[in-house]
């Protein structure tokens, strides 16, 4: 089951050449977070936000911009917390900055991420979180988007593998595309993570429940217990599956 392509693409997957000025601006970020000192001590928690940025995203792109740059702000106040950015657009690009507790350097660098046309590559960023949770763990993969443009079948293989190894996905969904939600749901489900709406309307609860995923990721079940706030709340009846 997938969603129509959003814009014809080419069947091979190659890099683009890169468009926007800002592109070069993505590409120095990137070169300077792999620069930074290595990760955290042991204790430190880690986030993966992924973020689809192909063209049908581009005409609410401010708010996901604005959205996002929340849950970095959470995160920070959260502290105790490591932070790896992860992105696809285009044909084939798909890229990821290392591990970092800087999160005003990835608000920067995602400011300059600007939408591409091309499909989605969800797989990738599964694939990617389960090779980065072979490397030290991954307390739990975010992921913003709005359509699902492959095998449903072998995306649910891969979320079942990190719900497996402790890895929970909470998908955000831009949109309302019925097909979409049923597949993210059924990742939410087989990842033991949880599925969120993401549009204008719900823009203050959606930044107050990617704050309770950030204290997730820190701290655990024990952290949004111990805060208590009403999105700690909702996120702990959605982790324990009685919310959809």
């Amino acid at each position: 089951m997938s969603t129509q392509p959003k814009t014809p693409v080419k069947s091979e997957a190659r890099p683009v050449q890169a468009p926007h000025s800002s592109d070069a601006d993505v590409d120095a970020f990137l070169a300077h977070l792999n620069t930074l000192a290595p990760l955290s001590a042991d204790g430190r928690g880690r986030l993966i936000f992924a973020m689809d940025a192909t063209m049908s995203r581009q005409p609410t792109w401010d708010l996901a911009l604005g959205l996002q740059a929340d849950m970095f702000r959470a995160v920070k106040e959260v502290g105790g917390l490591d932070v790896q950015l992860v992105y696809f657009r285009g044909f084939g690009e798909c890229r990821a900055s290392r591990f970092v507790a800087d999160t005003e350097a990835l608000k920067r660098l995602m400011a300059g991420i600007a939408c591409q046309g091309g499909h989605t590559q969800i797989g990738k960023v599964f694939a990617h979180a389960l090779a980065e949770h072979g490397r030290a763990k991954v307390n739990a993969l975010v992921f913003i988007g709005d359509a699902m443009e492959e095998s449903i079948d072998a995306l649910a293989e891969k979320a079942g593998q990190l719900g497996l190894h402790g890895v929970p996905i909470f998908l955000f969904q831009e949109g309302r595309a019925p097909a979409v939600e049923a597949a993210y749901k059924e990742f939410a489900r087989l990842s033991k993570g949880a599925w969120f709406r993401f549009d204008r309307s719900a823009a203050a609860a959606l930044a107050k429940l990617l704050s309770a995923v950030a204290v997730f990721a820190a701290g655990g079940l024990p952290a949004l217990a111990a805060r208590g706030r009403p999105e700690d709340l909702l996120m702990i009846r959605h982790l324990k599956g009685g919310a959809g």
